[in-house]
């Protein structure tokens, strides 16, 4: 069964960069699976996405011998389970905020004896590149499995969550977790409050050995943040990089643009 690459760089202490893909294009991703990405996680919560595309964009980025990752629309087993089952080789489980929430988006990634996974499935086989058989005998071993903590709860109870087995990655959604800590007027955070919620998230998880992540917003950020510790880094998405490409174009035109893309 071919080997979760960067399942291996997070638990040796590496950092692995990869991106979001929102568009539900195949062929984006199989363009961006051989741009130089460790991974790729394909964002089922908040995109258009279906599961029949989402199935394709793993079998292309896997084919392509980049890592297939998707972030389920909810921490619920039916759709743990279906993404993998669909050849996805990790899962990324959004607002996971108490150790139940963190035990049950566990299970429902293994295969019994140590979870609940039910046993099915065949493409999923194709992405590790072996046998239906040899894969339900080490799928345990080589799904990648992520948790986010993108709310301030889960970042008071992560001595709770950062300390079950079987995690091999935290990964902060600053926006949502700065949207949680909104005081009851609405405003937002002050900096040095996310900063602090931040430096104890990374310590939490260099205590239990688990890798942190974040999502940032360029390179520069991303290097920033892996010299502080941080391992498990997303740039940006594939619309982002579009987005950001066209206005650069846009703006070295020095014309007006009478859009209202033109905007962003």
């Amino acid at each position: 069964m071919r080997p979760n690459a960067v399942k291996r760089a997070l638990k040796a202490g590496q950092p692995s960069v990869g991106t979001w893909l929102s568009m539900g294009s195949i062929t984006a991703a199989r363009f961006l699976a051989r741009a130089g990405f460790a991974w790729l996680n394909v964002d089922i919560e908040h995109s258009l996405v279906d599961w029949e595309t989402a199935t394709h964009i793993f079998a292309a980025v896997a084919d392509a011998g980049c890592t297939a990752l998707a972030r389920v629309p909810a921490n619920r087993h039916d759709h743990i389970k279906r993404v993998l089952d669909n050849g996805a080789m990790g899962v990324v489980v959004p607002m996971v905020n108490t150790r139940d929430e963190a035990e049950a988006a566990i299970a429902a990634c293994r295969y019994p004896p140590i979870g609940n996974r039910s046993v099915g499935g065949s493409v999923h086989a194709l992405n590790f590149g072996t046998t239906a058989s040899d894969y339900f005998a080490h799928a345990n071993e080589e799904l990648l499995i992520v948790l986010q903590c993108e709310h301030i709860q889960s970042a008071d109870n992560a001595d709770a969550i950062f300390s079950l087995p079987g995690i091999d990655a935290i990964f902060v959604g600053p926006n949502d977790l700065a949207a949680s800590m909104r005081g009851q007027d609405g405003k937002p955070p002050g900096g040095e409050a996310t900063t602090q919620v931040l430096k104890h998230i990374l310590a939490t998880c260099k205590k239990y050995g688990v890798a942190p992540g974040i999502h940032v917003g360029s390179a520069e950020e991303a290097r920033v943040r892996i010299a502080e510790g941080w391992q498990f880094i997303a740039v940006q998405s594939e619309l982002k990089m579009m987005l950001d490409g066209a206005a650069r174009i846009v703006q070295g035109l020095g014309v007006q643009q009478q859009t209202e893309m033109a905007k962003y």
